[in-house]
């Protein structure tokens, strides 16, 4: 069994077509934090409670040796929100030749989706996106920044990076096999 997929490529090709969304309110104590220290665990713990109903699953069949690998590649960041202490969503961007960089994965837990953090993380994920070569001297500065967002994603997610100043370079529309939605409790019982 199968269904259409539709994948839209989006990009921005200078630093000034970033257009940042507002900070949501100091009340709500949002933060967002570089995950300096590659920690397998974590980064595969935001992998599946942020991608767990939106059908990642290109990731879960990783040991910890090829995640620890990923990690470790210069120029490779994860960007984590918090919402007074708990982790509500991330950003990963990884750098690629010619100075570009993909925003490999962003997304927010379920539990944090709706409440303005969204917007706010790529915002400033892509503008960390933009500034990476400041941490990373060995790479070129960034020239482009690109991603990709499917129609399994959430209904807003192309919306919200429109809205962040990318624009769509391609379109590719596939047929996919019918995924299980993955289990971020694998074990548990249901």
């Amino acid at each position: 069994m199968s269904h259409t997929v539709t994948t839209w490529h989006l990009h921005q090709t200078s630093r000034e077509a970033l257009s940042p969304t507002a900070e949501p309110p100091a009340e709500q104590g949002v933060r967002i934090v570089r995950s300096e220290v590659p920690a397998p665990e974590f980064s595969r713990f935001l992998y599946t409670a942020v991608g767990g109903d939106v059908l990642w699953t290109d990731r879960l069949e990783w040991p910890y040796a090829r995640w620890a690998e990923h990690l470790a590649q210069p120029g490779t960041e994860t960007w984590v929100a918090y919402e007074r202490g708990t982790p509500a969503g991330f950003i990963e961007l990884q750098a690629q030749p010619d100075g570009v960089v993909e925003i490999v994965y962003f997304g927010l837990l379920p539990a944090f989706r709706g409440r303005r953090i969204g917007g706010h993380l790529l915002g400033y994920g892509t503008a960390r996106a933009w500034d990476l070569a400041e941490r990373w001297p060995a790479l070129p500065e960034t020239t482009r920044v690109w991603l990709h967002t499917c129609s399994d994603d959430g209904p807003h997610a192309r919306a919200n990076y429109e809205r962040r100043g990318f624009r769509l370079f391609r379109t590719e529309v596939t047929e996919e096999p019918v995924a299980e939605v993955a289990d971020p409790w694998p074990g548990a019982g249901r």
